[in-house]
């Protein structure tokens, strides 16, 4: 393979690279907005509430900050036709597909489960009207979630007297918040895999380019 199209490889690797690291900065974003999102951080402030729906955050996070370091390594390999950092480059994309569809197995798993802890975490909170804190976190998700009851407790009947009729029950909104935010989640996930998988294949073929390359000169 001559230097000509040795070259041409060298550029679209190294626009796909500077994808990537933009990709990663928005799955960066993205994580970030999902774990300091003012509504999520209040349903799920308080004592004993649930962290399973976070775990699923911070691995987004964690792959987000992963590309950004990785696409950097690809472009410098790219950049230099360095066979090795080429290579390093393809096995950590390797690495991080792999803990991302763990990740994925995991969230797909646990869907049902954070939305049940939620619920659960609600229910408790407003199981006893004597306790001014889980009266104070059953507020929070009646304002947050523009809903009231869902519960079978007396707490949830004294709270939600005044709320109209049409206002949706919580454990419903519940349902419906939580479902969206890890709709996103899984989009991006999906996103962010077929952009390695690019990665991979555009590196091994500029790995090989370089070789033969060399292997002519």
């Amino acid at each position: 393979m001559g230097e000509g199209p040795l070259m041409r490889w060298c550029c679209r690797s190294d626009i796909l690279m500077v994808h990537m690291v933009l990709a990663g900065l928005l799955v960066l974003a993205v994580g970030l907005w999902l774990r300091f999102d003012p509504e999520t951080v209040e349903l799920l402030t308080g004592d004993g509430a649930p962290d399973t729906f976070f775990i699923a955050v911070y691995i987004l996070l964690g792959a987000g900050a992963l590309m950004m370091i990785v696409g950097f390594f690809g472009c410098f390999g790219a950049v230099r036709e360095s066979q090795c950092l080429l290579a390093s480059f393809f096995a950590c994309l390797v690495i991080i597909f792999g803990a991302e569809i763990a990740a994925g197995v995991f969230g797909f798993i646990n869907k049902e489960q954070i939305v049940e802890e939620v619920q659960k975490f609600y229910s408790s909170s407003i199981a006893d009207v004597t306790n001014p804190n889980g009266t104070a976190i059953a507020l929070i998700y009646h304002k947050t979630l523009n809903c009231c009851g869902g519960s079978t407790s007396d707490a949830s009947t004294t709270l939600c007297a005044d709320a109209p009729e049409e206002t949706e029950d919580c454990l419903t909104a519940i349902t419906d918040f939580f479902n969206e935010k890890l709709h996103i989640i899984g989009y991006i996930g999906i996103g962010v895999a077929g952009v390695m998988i690019l990665g991979m294949i555009f590196s091994m073929v500029l790995c090989c380019a370089i070789r033969n390359n060399r292997e002519v000169i």
